[in-house]
């Protein structure tokens, strides 16, 4: 794992965080068709070290007293490792496979921004023009901030908005849900506080899920179809995803394959997950391997060999740098053959991580279901990094 990357902001429970990559100035991410589902599967026999890894994994989970961990390893275009350890829920003693969903926490917003920017190429909306010109259902609040510069959708993917809420809590399974707007708002039921401007648009980088949230907002003003039905159309099944959705809450026929979240000290959440009508911010339940075919998408955009989302123009503006090592929905390190993007973050009772390069066919996914404090996620990725010789 390269050494610049750095942890920026502190996992904290409840709320959607990101690592944070330092040291890039490029861009570019991605789409990849259905083939790649097919192009991307299982070579472990390949990997020729599985018996190590799985001591490696193991070995770091009992440390850090993970319940459950998903893994997929990308390795000169093959998926060299997809496993499951651990448990997915603790009371059943049911084991996570290949097949079990994690909550995504924040990386949720590095997919959904290849949703937002389908829609710029279909000149539905703007990178650059002010996001009230889009919202119809609910208007961000015009201050003393936004009369000199608006916010624009450029600004909300690379976190320059200006905006407020960092992450969010989500909701405990029965209690009251807010609507998107109530969120917005900060309106009971919602219990973060409201989306608001709090500096001048791209003038300081700030994380802001909130601003994802508006987000959001956008694309139901602008398409006929809820959230999760956008994102399986229009990312998640060209790339080949199938496994994955932004539904929430989770219907009951995909809760069976659901892990259960804990926090760190081994306790389960109650309910056994949150929910997080935060859809873009925190809504996406996956898998590994899927995120594997995510990160294997980007890179095969950003070369030219596929357009299924977003075009190699498209691409290229998500892979270089806003501010602050900040591309558009991924963060960004290292240049040429090394420029690498990531992201992390925690909801409720999960973690996750990914890393990806963007001229080289490698990367790796790791999805848990337990909130860790100890940074194994990054010292388990430098390890495999080290193992496979990048």
């Amino acid at each position: 794992m390269p050494t610049e990357i750095e942890r920026k902001h502190l996992l904290k429970p409840g709320l959607c965080y990101a690592f944070i990559a330092v040291k890039s100035r490029r861009t570019g991410i991605l789409l990849v068709t259905l083939w790649t589902a097919l192009w991307l599967l299982p070579a472990a026999a390949s990997f020729g070290q599985t018996d190590k890894l799985d001591t490696v994994v193991e070995a770091k989970m009992r440390a850090a007293n993970i319940t459950g961990l998903s893994l997929a390893v990308i390795h000169d275009g093959k998926l060299i490792a997809a496993k499951g350890y651990g448990l997915a829920d603790k009371s059943s003693r049911k084991p996570v496979t290949t097949e079990t969903l994690f909550q995504a926490a924040s990386i949720s917003k590095a997919v959904a921004a290849l949703g937002a920017l389908r829609l710029v190429e279909q000149r539905v909306f703007s990178l650059d023009a002010d996001v009230n010109t889009v919202l119809k259902k609910w208007k961000l609040p015009e201050n003393d901030f936004t009369r000199e510069k608006k916010v624009t959708l450029r600004g909300i993917l690379s976190h320059t908005a200006g905006l407020t809420v960092h992450g969010f809590g989500g909701y405990e399974a029965g209690s009251p849900v807010p609507k998107l707007r109530q969120v917005l708002e900060g309106a009971e039921p919602a219990n973060s506080a409201a989306v608001r401007v709090e500096s001048v648009p791209g003038s300081r980088w700030s994380y802001s899920g909130g601003g994802y949230t508006v987000m959001q907002q956008m694309v139901l003003d602008t398409t006929p179809k809820p959230f999760p039905q956008f994102m399986a159309e229009t990312v998640l099944l060209p790339l080949g995803m199938k496994s994955s959705t932004y539904e929430q809450p989770l219907p009951a026929s995909r809760a069976s394959q659901a892990a259960t979240g804990h926090y760190p000290d081994g306790t389960p959440v109650n309910g056994r997950w949150h929910i997080y009508p935060e859809m873009a911010a925190a809504g996406l339940w996956t898998t590994a391997s899927d995120l594997a075919r995510f990160i294997t998408g980007v890179r095969q955009a950003f070369a030219g060999e596929s357009k299924s989302v977003i075009s190699q123009a498209m691409v290229a503006q998500m892979l270089t740098v806003q501010m602050d090592d900040d591309g558009l929905g991924l963060f960004l390190a290292g240049s040429g053959d090394s420029l690498r993007f990531s992201h992390s973050g925690r909801n409720e009772g999960f973690d996750s991580f990914l890393m990806g390069y963007a001229r080289k066919a490698q990367g790796i996914a790791i999805l848990i279901n337990s909130n860790d404090e100890s940074g194994m996620m990054r010292a388990l990725a430098r390890e495999i990094s080290a193992m496979c010789h990048w």
